[in-house]
């Protein structure tokens, strides 16, 4: 299928798989480029040492392009950078709107950058400083999302910049593409989607969580980090919206130092990262202090498969996913899934 995307990017279908810490990592993302899908490599939970080491994996494994996600507003941002343009990775894409200078430095190197955005003047705003395309995440998505929902959001941005848009929030199947294909989009990027396949390599007990999970178990919540969060809902999730402030800020300050040590941070750059996050978010000490939390709440489920210590960020699609495919085989039934309800609707006929 060729769209704006495709094109460039060089995948050969319109499908992206998001970069989530501790899931994207080397053996997901090269699944799913060799799938002919665009994945990315989830490098907010490495260190700088181990994204290179992630990149060059991935490269050994796959000829196709992938990307890296970074965290715009990281302390280190300017170094990932560096790795992203020295070993000639296709994408980079930004979960927050990075600075001017981050994608006039990678245009320069002729590396696409790809913001996520959860607002129309968000894309705007990065269109204007010259981003590539945009990914637009509705409030279905999971992690980090807003109020406005995908349906909403998304016709918002198509009609508002002249760079291609991925639509984000809700996707798991063919006939979302072909939604979000009818809305003007140049294709969808799914997160919870690549998560539950087999070769993802969250552990097996997280899995079955998710894939037991309803719509209605997936919630959103501000008791982790201050900001709204949509995961499943959990017995960990329970105690933490139960929690007085004080023992909130106990248990931040003992996973900000444990995520310090894990990701080679000095407090002097946790600081400096702190503020940077405060910035234009009108954000709390403590609330940034909690945000330092979520990667080790997330490590503790996806990495160690602690469902009852751990965070499981979730979009609310994982309430209709069923099964564990491999991305290959993902891929292809979406993109005939795809065809075939635009054969449909080009056709004439009807469901049923």
């Amino acid at each position: 299928m060729d769209t704006p995307l495709t094109r460039l990017v060089g995948v050969r279908h319109p499908l992206v798989q998001t970069g989530m810490g501790w899931v994207a990592g080397p053996r997901l993302v090269s699944a799913v480029a060799n799938a002919g899908a665009l994945g990315i490599l989830g490098s907010a939970t490495m260190s700088p040492e181990r994204l290179r080491w992630a990149v060059r994996e991935v490269a050994a494994r796959t000829d196709a392009p992938f990307g890296v996600n970074l965290r715009a507003d990281a302390g280190d941002a300017g170094e990932r950078v560096r790795i992203i343009v020295e070993e000639g990775v296709r994408v980079a894409s930004f979960a927050l709107a990075p600075r001017r200078e981050l994608i006039d430095r990678l245009k320069g190197a002729g590396v696409v950058v790809i913001p996520s955005v959860g607002a129309r003047r968000h894309a705007e705003k990065v269109a204007g400083w010259g981003a590539d395309a945009v990914v637009v995440q509705g409030a279905e998505g999971g992690g980090h999302t807003g109020r406005v929902a995908t349906t909403v959001l998304l016709p918002q941005v198509v009609d508002a910049v002249d760079i291609p848009v991925v639509a984000a929030g809700g996707f798991h199947d063919g006939r979302g593409l072909a939604a979000a294909l009818a809305y003007g989009a140049a294709g969808i990027a799914m997160g919870t989607r690549f998560l539950l396949t087999s070769d993802s390599s969250v552990p097996d007990a997280v899995k079955a969580r998710y894939l037991a999970a309803a719509v209605t178990d997936v919630t959103v919540t501000t008791a982790v980090d201050g900001l709204p969060h949509r995961m499943l809902r959990s017995e960990l999730v329970d105690s933490l919206e139960r929690s007085g402030r004080t023992a909130a800020l106990l248990r931040a300050v003992r996973h900000a130092a444990a995520f310090r040590r894990l990701a080679g941070l000095s407090w002097p750059r946790m600081v400096r990262d702190g503020l940077a996050m405060r910035h234009g978010k009108d954000l709390s000490w403590s609330q940034v202090l909690l945000a330092a939390t979520t990667p080790m709440l997330l490590k503790a489920s996806m990495v160690d498969g602690r469902t009852d210590t751990g965070v499981m960020a979730s979009g609310q699609v994982a309430g209709v996913i069923e099964d564990l495919p491999r991305c290959a085989d993902l891929v292809d039934r979406i993109m005939a899934e795809a065809a075939a309800t635009l054969d449909r609707l080009t056709s004439g006929r009807t469901v049923g």
